[in-house]
């Protein structure tokens, strides 16, 4: 009973995600001004990310787990980049 809520709320998670991953990429293509790609991207890597988690639960691997890890710290610094350019127009002083 509990391995088919599990199977059935990861599948809901994943088809949620794969929305929401549409979503951000519409906002990074589209986004009106260069504040918006951005937080369509910093929303984008999130939820690979977590799509990546959500694979790595119905496969039970590992790897998953850290590939997921490695996109959120690339992910972190990269916007602290992107941000610290539209603020001041260069990324090291």
């Amino acid at each position: 009973m509990s391995a088919t809520i599990i199977f059935w709320a990861v599948s809901i998670a994943q088809a949620a995600l794969a929305i929401a991953m549409m979503c951000a990429l519409y906002r990074m293509i589209r986004g009106p001004r260069a504040q918006d790609r951005v937080l369509g991207l910093d929303t984008l890597y999130m939820n690979a990310m977590l799509l990546l988690i959500t694979i790595g639960i119905r496969s039970s691997n590992i790897a998953y787990f850290e590939t997921a890890l490695v996109i959120g710290m690339l992910g972190f610094v990269a916007t602290m980049a992107l941000a610290k350019f539209l603020m001041r127009g260069e990324v090291i002083e």
